[in-house]
This record gives C-alpha cells, sequence and structure tokens, in this order.
C-alpha cells in the first residue's frame, strides 16, 4: 500500500504508520507544538485524527482498492488521561469487517503503555462508480 503522506493531515501532524496486518494497525503520533492544545496538554482532536487515521487504513487494507473506497463514518473518543510531552502509539483493531461497514476499536496509549483515549471508528465501504 502507498503511504503517501505529502501534504497531508498525517504530515502536518507527524503521524507515522509503523505497521498494517490483516485487521490490526499501529501508528505513532509526538506530542508537540503540533499536537498540544493551548494550555499545553495533547489537543483531543488530534487523538481523534490519529484514531481514524489508523482505522481508515486498516479499512483499505481489507478492502480491493480498485471497486472500493471508505470513509469514516462516524467516531467517538473518550479521553481517559492527559499528556504534554512524548509519543503516543495507536493500536486499531477491527471489530466487525463487513460488506459495507467496519468497526475499529483504536486505544491510544503513551511510553508507559498507560491508555490515553479509547475510541471506536465506523467505516463506510463504498463500490466505487
Amino acid at each position: 500500500m502507498d503511504h503517501n503522506e505529502k501534504g497531508t493531515l498525517l504530515e502536518a501532524l507527524g503521524i507515522e504508520i509503523i505497521s498494517i496486518e490483516k485487521g490490526e494497525v499501529v501508528a505513532t503520533m509526538p506530542v508537540d507544538e503540533r499536537t498540544r492544545q493551548p494550555f499545553g496538554f495533547l489537543h483531543g482532536g488530534a487523538s481523534v485524527a490519529l484514531a481514524e487515521t489508523v482505522a481508515s487504513y486498516g479499512s483499505v487494507a481489507l478492502i480491493n482498492l480498485e471497486t472500493h473506497t471508505c470513509f469514516g463514518l462516524e467516531i467517538n473518543a473518550n479521553h481517559i488521561k492527559a499528556k504534554k510531552e512524548g509519543m503516543v502509539t495507536a493500536r486499531a483493531k477491527t471489530i466487525h469487517t463487513g460488506r459495507t461497514t467496519m468497526v475499529w476499536e483504536v486505544k491510544i496509549v503513551d511510553e508507559q503503555e498507560q491508555l490515553l483515549c479509547i475510541s471506536r471508528c465506523t467505516v463506510a465501504v463504498v463500490e466505487k462508480k
């Protein structure tokens, strides 16, 4: 799969895809001036962007890109713990892999594997016309 992140949100936030396996994706994101909110903590929106990114990459890996594409349909996130600096890691696992939708659970952890955010993302699988 082509990882053309140049000029995308991934590049802007420093998101790096570490691995893509069938039904599982791992990515990292720095907690720095690009991803912090004005009070110095990791921005919840950056965590949500990371979660949707890994769910989307995982979905793309499970479809035929010649005939289908996919889009984020719904996402939620519970922010459990704050973080000021360092690196976070997102691990996405598929919960449901259907013909028209996929549901992913995404856990975002710190360097000590402490849970910072848990998210569920539903991805729509759409036939190309």
